[in-house]
């Protein structure tokens, strides 16, 4: 299993963000890194430290994923929808061979010849 080893919480989250500021003030929105944001700490390059991990992470894996894409448990599903779907096959077949044969006893003639009289 993938495990990025430097994964941390931030103490006490709501202390470590700037003040948000109105985005209409320009110079303050600014002066604020637009506003509301985690404050330049050891604690903010962990966090840059994960996302770029993550990120590039995604750019090795991306060649493969289809493999994650493949689940056990959607593959059940799937086969257990396709047995469904031939069985309610197989029982349209033998109704309609059952159906084909029944107008076959039923019929006066069969390609066209009366076959009453035979």
């Amino acid at each position: 299993m993938f495990a990025i080893p430097n994964q941390s919480s931030v103490p006490m989250a709501y202390t470590q963000f700037t003040d948000a500021q109105d985005p209409t003030d320009q110079d303050a929105f600014c002066q604020a890194e637009g506003g509301s944001r985690l404050k330049p700490s050891g604690n903010r390059d962990r966090v840059v430290d994960v996302m770029e991990e993550l990120f590039k992470y995604t750019l090795v894996m991306r060649q493969h994923f289809d493999l994650f894409g493949d689940r056990h448990s959607e593959r059940k599903e799937r086969e257990t929808k396709r047995l469904r779907e031939i069985e309610v096959t197989k029982k349209e077949e033998k109704a309609g061979q059952e159906g084909s044969a029944t107008s076959m006893i039923t019929a006066n003639t069969v390609n066209g010849i009366d076959v009453n009289g035979i």
